[in-house]
């Protein structure tokens, strides 16, 4: 028997606690006692799992006196007994009005409800149960229960099995995935597969596109410094629409074509898998991801995602020389690179960045003193170069030469 009574009358909490004579205890069971319709439902409700066969009997009895109207207000009370609530989701009689009361409060237990998603014939409640998602995720049991309901609707199974498939099975196969990292010491691939987001997302990114993904990852958490994504920013990180993430992919595997690579279809379908998973996730795997992945990634149009390609502390010079001298890259991932002190004392780095179309004119502009001066004079006459940058190389050439 309960030793937690909701009510406040003293009697009510002896006879909850199984301390209250036996006397008390019968006039109870028989509905004698001066007591409140809430009292009176959470004293009969508990009494019915007494030691004494007659006072179980007579709470029965008394319970199925009760008239379906006070039953009624009383599943709806927000002050009503959580047992009581249990007892009347368990009463299969009481029609649908007070099951869906029971359904609707919430103070009924979930146990209270799974049973009755179990047992009621009622379609229309089933799909009512199925509604309350903080309820499914909370007790799966009613997933369950609904799903083996003959009564079910399409409805209220579609719901459930949803909640169950983004709430749970993608939980599961993520989970299953990292253990088997860890046992294999891929920690850095562990830390990324347990907080991916796409899986589940849609059906468009599996467990397996997650599995195959995890073999890209090699940085673990602890040499990420993400502070270079602000706040203000993170605005850029919203999903794209299906037709943006369609255009993202043809164009970075027609950009991967020119290179000779995009006819491969190992890399197609990884671009693919990459490029399918939400932008957040694409974040964290240009900051953690291997050079495979960085090359797709740095091809992004989401600027955020490409940026995060560079801030990956195992990105190579030799990687940062081929991105300063691509023509469909970020202008801000250029601008990045040339204020990069590192990456600034390469020549080849910076003379990319000075005769790449894509550099922001003015960081452009203040590279050119550090350029050689052949080179100033081919960029002076690059078509392809903006007319204030060869204008400036120009001036800087003819300088230098005397002319």
């Amino acid at each position: 028997m309960s030793v937690n009574a909701t009510s406040t009358n003293p009697v009510v909490q002896a006879i909850v606690a199984g301390t209250a004579p036996q006397a008390a205890r019968m006039a109870a069971a028989r509905g004698l006692l001066p007591l409140d319709q809430a009292d009176m439902l959470e004293a009969l409700v508990a009494l019915r799992e007494s030691d004494n066969a007659d006072i179980v009997r007579a709470a029965e009895e008394t319970l199925a006196s009760q008239e379906p109207e006070s039953l009624l207000d009383m599943a709806v009370s927000a002050e009503i007994a959580p047992s009581v609530l249990g007892y009347l989701a368990a009463s299969p009689n009481l029609g649908y009005e007070v099951h869906e009361a029971v359904t609707l409060n919430a103070q009924t237990p979930d146990e209270a409800i799974a049973l009755l998603a179990s047992a009621t014939a009622d379609g229309k409640l089933l799909e009512l149960i199925s509604i309350n998602q903080q309820r499914l995720i909370r007790a799966p049991a009613i997933i369950e229960a609904i799903i083996n309901n003959p009564a079910r609707t399409s409805e209220a199974e579609r719901r459930v099995r949803e909640t169950r498939r983004e709430f749970f099975e993608k939980e599961r196969g993520a989970q299953q995935i990292a253990e088997e990292l860890r046992a294999r010491g891929q920690t850095a691939a562990a830390e990324f597969i347990e907080t991916v987001e796409s899986v589940g997302a849609d059906e468009s990114f599996t467990i397996d596109d997650a599995w195959i993904i995890a073999q890209h990852i090699e940085v673990s958490d602890v040499e990420i410094d993400d502070s270079w994504l602000a706040l203000e920013r993170l605005e850029e990180l919203f999903e794209e629409t299906d037709e943006q993430r369609i255009a993202n992919i043809e164009r970075i595997i027609n950009d991967t074509r020119s290179e000779g690579k995009g006819d491969e279809p190992e890399r197609i379908s990884l671009i693919r898998r990459v490029m399918m998973m939400t932008v957040k996730d694409r974040v964290k795997l240009g900051m953690k991801g291997d050079r495979e992945a960085r090359s797709i990634l740095i091809r992004d149009s989401n600027r955020i995602v490409a940026q995060a390609v560079i801030h990956n502390p195992r990105i190579t010079d030799q990687e940062i020389e081929a991105i300063s001298a691509m023509r469909t890259v970020s202008d801000e991932v250029l601008r990045i690179i040339a204020m990069n002190r590192a990456w600034a004392r390469s020549y080849p780095i910076i003379l990319n960045i000075a005769r790449n179309p894509r550099t922001p004119i003015p960081t452009a502009i203040n590279i050119l003193p550090r350029i050689h001066t052949k080179d100033l004079q081919y960029i002076s006459q690059n078509r392809n170069v903006s007319e204030a940058v060869r204008r400036q190389a120009f001036r800087l050439a003819a300088t230098r030469t005397g002319h």
